[in-house]
């Protein structure tokens, strides 16, 4: 039997698996209990609402993903070719091995358009990952550090909803592919004129 820690993780990414298979309406206390494998009310017994549920599962997939992905952008120092490297291997395991972690994330983005106490927790963890970017924008030398992170976290947005749910899913782009592509993004972002808002 887990103990509490190894419990509340694996009610999170069991949560998260379910949202990612059949939205958060499939999202309940028992469908968590059946499909983790634990006793019926071990899932209410850690998280008392369907609030509560969704915010473990996001705080996980948040943890999940800054400890695999962007926790690697601290180590980053100046580099662009490297920061692009990164970003193409982040998308790309974004649509393949974390396929389920992507579509749990619109999931609850989505979600949180529509309930405010939800939306507080979204920004509020998004925040850590805008955070980490802008240190990163700022040791590649940008001169508004916030405006490139929003611009580039848009590009990664697009490409990967694109990947994921757009016309691009029926042929998604090959980490190459993805590292030219951030590459110019980073170089149309730092290279502008600053006088011309860059």
């Amino acid at each position: 039997m887990p103990n509490p820690n190894e419990r509340v993780e694996l009610i999170a990414a069991t949560a998260v698996e379910l949202i990612a298979d059949r939205g958060l309406r499939g999202l309940t206390h028992r469908a968590v209990d059946e499909a983790a494998g634990l006793p019926p009310g071990s899932t209410s017994y850690h998280a008392r609402t369907r609030l509560r549920l969704i915010e473990t599962a996001l705080t996980w997939l948040v943890d999940q993903e800054e400890r695999d992905t962007m926790s690697l952008l601290r180590q980053m120092r100046g580099d662009r070719a490297e920061v692009a490297r990164l970003a193409a291997r982040f998308l790309r395991a974004s649509v393949t091995r974390d396929r389920k972690r992507s579509l749990a994330r619109y999931e609850l983005a989505l979600e949180a358009g529509r309930n405010p106490e939800l939306r507080e927790i979204y920004d509020r963890l998004g925040e850590r990952f805008r955070a980490m970017l802008d240190e990163l924008m700022v040791a590649l030398g940008s001169p508004t550090p916030r405006r490139h992170t929003r611009a580039f976290l848009g590009w990664i947005d697009g490409t990967l909803f694109d990947s994921l749910a757009g016309v691009g899913a029926a042929a998604p782009l090959g980490e190459e592919e993805l590292r030219a592509m951030a590459s110019a993004v980073l170089d149309g972002l730092l290279d502008a004129d600053p006088a011309h808002g860059g």
